[in-house]
């Protein structure tokens, strides 16, 4: 009843930029954390960076100062401000979410991944 989409991901050249966007939808009341995660070939997926319902962030070093997450709560919707790009950031972004639902329960969503390739 619920569902992430990313999008924006796609080929950029070092030092380059991209915005990235994630939309939930569904049966949904409130949205509580919101998170980015990365996840390169052959690699464990590992914490990007996160955003509380009250504006609240985290970053993982390797990305602090260079990326900026935000959030539109009316909207539903996660952004990640990506500057500066390196070739190893590039990976599939996946954006999830700690939703409550029309159940009136909290549970953790996923999406399904966007692409981001940096390379010259």
């Amino acid at each position: 009843q619920v569902q992430l989409v990313e999008s924006g991901g796609g080929l950029v050249q070092p030092g380059g930029s991209l915005r990235l966007s994630c939309a939930a939808s569904g049966s949904i009341l409130g949205i509580n954390a919101m998170r980015w995660y990365s996840q390169a070939p052959g690699k464990q997926r590992e914490f990007v960076a996160a955003i509380t319902s009250g504006g609240m962030t985290n970053y993982a070093d390797s990305v602090k100062g260079r990326f900026t997450i935000s959030r539109d709560n009316a909207k539903n919707m996660v952004y990640l401000q990506m500057n500066s790009l390196k070739p190893e950031d590039t990976a599939v972004y996946y954006c999830n979410a700690d939703v409550l639902t029309l159940q009136q329960y909290v549970a953790r969503f996923w999406g399904q991944g966007t692409q981001v390739t940096v390379s010259s």
